[in-house]
Parts: structure tokens; sequence; C-alpha cells
């Protein structure tokens, strides 16, 4: 993984420890939701995944964006499937999703520059 990759999954582990050692029963709880969430149920987790980065690229959540990304990679889907993805976002979101496309081809290219 590239630098920048590395240092989000560090943050990312490192704060979510944090979090969860706090010890509040609600936040907990939605961890615990939001994790069996993605989890096969009636549709698969892989699907489940694309979901989310669709969502987040809506909702303009760069972090979740390259959360998913990260998952949809290690989920097997192509590039062509993700962009496909991404296009679907633009759509919904509309013109103010760009930025954060940007961001989302950029952290593809990274996480496949260090895949191969």
């Amino acid at each position: 993984m590239s630098q920048k990759i590395e240092e989000f999954k560090q943050f990312r582990d490192k704060m979510n420890q944090r979090i969860l050692g706090s010890n509040h029963l609600e936040i907990k709880r939605f961890f615990a939701l939001d994790s069996a969430a993605y989890r096969d149920g009636a549709l698969p987790g892989k699907v489940k995944e694309l979901l989310g980065l669709v969502a987040s690229l809506v909702l303009r959540c760069n972090d979740c964006v390259t959360y998913h990304l990260l998952r949809c990679v290690e989920s097997g889907y192509s590039d062509e499937e993700i962009i496909d993805a991404f296009n679907v976002a633009l759509v919904v979101g509309g013109s103010i999703v760009i930025p954060h496309l940007r961001v989302a081809f950029a952290r593809l290219d990274e996480i496949r520059s260090r895949s191969s």
C-alpha cells in the first residue's frame, strides 16, 4: 500500500481502538451494527461494500470512500466495476460529488499501484 493508504489504515485502527476503549455502550453498539451491516445476508457482503462506496461518495466522506475502496479491491472488484459504481454515485449525488470522485480515482490508483 502507498504511504497515504498505510497511514490511513494505521490511524483508523488506532482511533477505533481508542473509541472502543472508552467503553461507551451506545458507541460500541453502533460500531457492532456498522460491522454487521456489511456481512452476508440477503445481499452478499461484497455487494454491500460496493453500496457503501456509492453512499460514501454521495455523502462526500473521503475517509469512507478510501475504506470502502480498500474493501472493494479486497473483495475482488475490477476497476471497471468500481468505476461503474462511481458513475452511479455521480448520477445520484450530482456535480458536488466530482471533487470526491477525484479523490476516489486517486485512492484507487494508489491501491492498485501497490497491489501489482
